[in-house]
């Protein structure tokens, strides 16, 4: 009987390089992976207890109207400009990868320097923007069920109650009160209060809503002025999550632009270091393209 020849086409083994990648790129693919569970896990828990807190949800439009040294109403334009800034940034590191590809030295060291400023960019238009959510806007109004209620105009739009007090909002050593706010619905008859359910309220009743409650004045940990105090807590943990990986690619670009100056890879005969850490930039750059979609979209 003749022996049962064995197929030619092997299993790999260990002198073999599956998909044609470095043992490098492997392990990045692997961290990669397994980061992307984990913000899944994370944006999944957000999906979940928006869901079951729908009807009283805080608005993106509403929340995230701010845009430096403008004063106004435009809705998420801050944020799509941030968005704009990181996919860009993900564009120009693909430049670099492939000038990596041509040995090209200085075209490497130019598309990473504008990576790079881009990362700082973005990161400063986080920093802007969560101090602007731990000030506050409007400012909103707590009451003895914890329900966040908001005052609004002739139009059921949120109104600011420093506006509408009178106050500076960025002025030191604010006080106002929930009489204050009371007296200055009690003259301005075309002012009401628009519950968490986003039904509204004038008059009197607007009024009687207010007894033993409390002012909420920016978003923390603890107290959030825009609605659910989890819309808060979700924000400053994702966002913060992803904000810590967009600062750990800069510095890694930061290392990578510095051996490039200085010739490292030049001398390797291969720039493949550039290519594993656009991998991890993409990768920060398409996890945003989520966080904003669940955060700033639905």
């Amino acid at each position: 009987m003749s022996d049962i020849k064995t197929n030619e086409n092997k299993a790999w083994t260990g002198g073999d390089i599956p998909f044609k990648a470095s043992y490098g790129k492997l392990m990045m693919w692997f961290f990669l992976v397994s980061d992307a569970l984990t913000f899944s896990g994370f944006l999944c828990a957000y999906g979940f207890v928006r869901f079951k807190y729908s009807h009283i949800w805080p608005v993106a439009d509403e929340v995230f109207t701010h845009f430096p040294f403008l004063k106004g109403e435009y809705p998420m334009l801050f944020v799509a400009l941030m968005t704009f800034i990181l996919i860009m940034s993900s564009v120009t590191m693909v430049l670099a990868v492939n000038e990596g590809h041509k040995n090209n030295k200085n075209k490497v060291i130019l598309w990473l320097g504008l990576t790079i400023f881009g990362g700082f960019v973005f990161l400063g238009s986080q920093a802007w923007e969560w101090g602007h959510f731990i000030h506050g806007d409007k400012g909103g109004i707590e009451l003895p069920n914890h329900e966040i209620v908001h005052v609004v105009n002739s139009e059921n739009h949120p109104y600011s109650i420093y506006d509408l007090v009178g106050v500076d909002s960025y002025a030191e050593n604010i006080t106002i009160s929930v009489d204050d706010i009371k007296k200055a619905l009690i003259s301005n008859t075309n002012f009401g209060i628009r519950l968490a359910n986003k039904s509204v309220v004038n008059g009197k009743a607007a009024i009687n809503y207010l007894n033993n409650s409390e002012l909420v004045l920016g978003a923390n940990l603890v107290k959030n002025e825009y609605g659910h105090q989890l819309f808060a807590n979700f924000f400053y943990f994702i966002t913060g999550f992803h904000g810590f990986h967009v600062f750990s690619g800069v510095v890694l670009l930061i290392v990578i632009f510095i051996n490039v100056i200085k010739g490292v890879y030049e001398k390797r005969g291969h720039y493949e270091m550039v290519e594993k850490v656009g991998l991890y930039w993409h990768f920060v750059d398409l996890v945003w393209v989520f966080v904003f979609t669940f955060f700033y979209l639905v």
